[in-house]
């Protein structure tokens, strides 16, 4: 290639925020090659696949921000506030007389502040652009606006010279901590993983019923100060590819089969279901899925949209005014329609996706993901897609229905984990992205990169690098639509208040990304606008007193952790992880305050497992080893890894005295080394740590195996015991007296 030309594509390739090149985790340099370059410039919709592709690229590039008057967006700090923002308009001569008026409204659609500023405003750059000299002032910036988001208005006194609109946003300089954790406090929670809860009364998997119970155990009898929970997004509930809830179908809205049925209202008022319950057939479905040894996530959701479907007929009869779905005749039908009007177009769009795909299986079969429909239904603007929503409004109706129900009954549980006395509360997690073929995807196809995937370069983990399957968001278009999809995902996110974990918190720098259909190794990462985003995240934060936990495991750039404690986000430590550099734990005193230390993940092995070996033997079963020599020496790294562990706990006079040659010998975990180890990590000045389910149970088996989809029963185990019996076991007990005689809860504020 022509050096001027790999000048160009390498220009156009920085202004783009990809990266030329990057280290890895073993210090190897990656340079990012020039057929990289040219297929994530045509993922982000930049054409670059010839030399004239890219000069002109680089053109429009440089004269887009001259052709609108304003930026989309502006971002900052109350304590940190620009003092004048650009403003662009065509401008032949006169810049001396130059006046500009402008107002700031808030999210009500109220004036927060308005003025003038010229005559001799300062001209800060000039560029033809289209055939004019446009030019470029400066104009101050609102002072003293509340934290929020504003559209800022700005029209200049010329001719022929449009008004511009710039979305300001206004956020504090970090995220929220209640006054005890900052003040030193330390509480611990119990984290679960709610589909595997078992339960007398559930339907098959954990829902909202069992969650309630759950949380008035953990935190009246256990004195737990959070509950955590596997994320809730909306997923497709269908094996094996839809059910893993970091690949979901829409991150803006829950999943349905949480709902606890027999909680609706509707259930007990209707006669259609009376009717269903009865049924032989229908009774006999749901009998087999209590009593599966997994989720049988297509059996328990297609029950409850029936059951459910029955309960909206009764509902739209008794709340709704006859032949309207806009008009309430009881307080509950009016809860409904404001439930919709504040959720807008988001759940609006939601909706009609899913009445439109299952009208399409129908008529298209073959058609398993929106990419293909008929062409018409692909695009959420069309005339044909307008068309189906009037012919089908009882259909979008329902899907707005389900949703009110999972959302009215997860709010329940947030103000019953208040109620029992909880600090945080609900301790959520936030996926990184949503699955191609969902209804995200579909309705925001405009933000996201469908032609790459983003995943990992390669690292201890995984040393071919791993692609993650998920489209990445690209950064410049989220910006240019004043970052609205992001902003709604982050306050449904956080609205239940308590705490949200970010998977793979990097992405609010930089995140790998994949041409789709090239193996891992050929990425590189793209940045993105890390002030703006973790701006808007302290908002949302703050607004609704939610905790933020960045999950900050594998690659992770130094200024990175800097940067988000310099935000509040607490880290995410994993005991397995936190190491010396000769291989030894790191003492409790090592761990940051500003974190949240756990023993182990879902994608790790549990307590009782490591213990085991658990992972390396099915690893082995399941051949994922390269040869007999990697699986040995994973069975010789585990043994040093248990006396590691026990020298660890000796240290900190964790364990009785006497030699624990003996432990090593046999697979079940010591009940002092599970003591041990729990009381190891409630010593760390973290702020916040959770104890699994799975480890206070013994349990052997971790929820996912990364790297397999059917071949392990991802996302599918059930607990050995149900609710009722947990609730009486004594294991969790024990442990729980352990944890908060090292974290007393706090007083919640």
């Amino acid at each position: 290639m022509p050096h001027e030309t790999h000048a160009r594509l390498d220009e156009l390739a920085a202004r783009c925020a990809i990266a030329p090149d990057y280290i890895d985790i073993f210090g190897r340099h990656h340079v990012t090659s020039p057929e990289t370059k040219r297929a994530i410039l045509s993922a982000m919709h930049v054409p670059a696949d010839s030399d004239e592709d890219v000069r002109r690229a680089l053109e429009e590039w440089d004269d887009a921000r001259w052709r609108r008057p304003c930026e989309p967006v502006l971002v900052m700090t109350e304590s940190g506030m620009p003092p004048r923002w650009p403003f662009r308009l065509p401008l032949e001569h006169g810049e001396a007389d130059l006046r500009v008026r402008w107002e700031a409204r808030n999210e009500d659609g109220h004036v927060s502040a308005a003025g003038e500023a010229g005559p001799g405003l300062p001209v800060t750059g000039t560029r033809d652009v289209d055939g004019a000299r446009r030019v470029q002032v400066e104009l101050p910036v609102p002072h003293d606006l509340p934290l929020g988001y504003y559209d800022l208005t700005a029209t200049a006194h010329a001719p022929s010279t449009p008004a511009g609109t710039m979305r300001l946003i206004v956020v504090p300089p970090r995220c929220y901590l209640p006054r005890a954790l900052e003040s030193g406090a330390r509480l611990w929670g119990l984290a679960i993983q709610l589909y595997g809860i078992r339960s007398a009364r559930n339907w098959g998997a954990g829902d909202f019923g069992d969650l309630g119970q759950l949380i008035d155990w953990s935190g009246r009898t256990l004195g737990a100060g959070a509950i955590g929970l596997n994320p809730l997004h909306a997923l497709r509930n269908t094996r094996p590819y839809h059910i893993s809830p970091y690949s979901p179908d829409s991150r803006l809205f829950l999943n349905g089969l949480y709902i606890d049925i027999e909680a609706v209202p509707e259930f007990t008022t209707s006669r259609v279901v009376r009717k269903l319950m009865k049924e032989p057939g229908f009774r006999a479905r749901l009998e087999r899925a209590r009593g599966a040894e997994l989720v049988d996530y297509d059996r328990i959701y297609e029950a409850k949209l029936e059951a459910l479907r029955a309960c909206f007929s009764t509902f739209r009869r008794d709340e709704l005014k006859r032949g309207s779905l806009n008009k309430a005749r009881t307080p509950r039908g009016q809860e409904f329609l404001d439930f919709v009007k504040r959720e807008g177009a988001a759940l609006e769009r939601y909706a009609l996706f899913h009445a439109l795909a299952a009208h399409l299986r129908r008529e298209h079969p073959a058609a398993t993901s929106w990419q293909e429909w008929p062409a018409p239904y692909r695009d959420p603007e069309s005339s044909a897609v307008a068309s189906f929503r009037e012919q089908q409004a009882d259909e979008v109706a329902f899907h707005q229905y389900v949703q009110w129900i999972a959302a009215e009954q997860l709010a329940a549980a947030a103000r019953r984990a208040g109620e029992a006395g909880m600090p945080i509360g609900l301790y959520q997690d936030l996926a990184l992205g949503n699955e191609r073929g969902g209804a995200d995807a579909w309705a925001f196809q405009h933000v996201l990169a469908l032609n790459a995937d983003c995943g990992a370069p390669p690292d201890a983990f995984a040393p071919e690098g791993q692609n993650w399957g998920l489209p990445p968001v690209n950064p410049h278009r989220l910006r240019d639509d004043g970052y609205r999809m992001y902003i709604d995902m982050v306050r449904r996110a956080v609205r239940h208040g308590g705490a949200v974990r970010m998977d793979h918190v990097m992405a609010l720098f930089r995140l790998f990304w994949i041409p789709r259909g090239l193996p891992a190794a050929a990425g590189t990462y793209v940045a993105y606008p890390a002030d703006e985003l973790l701006g808007i995240l302290a908002l949302e934060s703050v607004r609704h007193r939610t905790v933020i936990v960045g999950e900050d495991l594998g690659t992770v750039p130094d200024y990175v952790r800097e940067k988000l404690g310099a935000w509040r986000v607490l880290s995410y430590r994993v005991s397995y992880f936190e190491r010396r550099d000769d291989g030894e734990w790191k003492p409790p005193s090592a761990y940051p305050s500003q974190a949240l230390a756990v023993v182990t993940t879902h994608d790790l092995a549990t307590l009782a497992g490591f213990w085991a070996g658990e992972d390396i033997e099915t690893r082995t079963k399941l051949q994922l080893y390269p040869d007999e020599a990697a699986i040995q020496a994973a069975r010789a790294d585990r043994r040093r890894d248990k006396e590691r562990m026990i020298r660890a706990l000796q240290s900190e006079g964790l364990l009785p005295p006497g030699t624990t040659e003996s432990w090593l010998q046999h697979a079940t975990l010591p009940r002092a080394i599970w003591l041990g180890v729990h009381a190891y990590l409630a010593r760390t000045p973290s702020a916040m740590m959770l104890a699994n389910l799975e480890d206070m149970l013994g349990e052997r088996a971790q929820a996912n195996l990364p790297g397999t989809v059917d071949e392990h029963p991802n996302w599918s185990r059930r607990t050995p015991l149900t609710l009722e019996e947990l609730l009486e076991d004594a294991r969790p007990r024990e442990l729980a007296a352990v944890l908060s005689a090292a974290r007393p809860r706090p007083p919640k504020d």
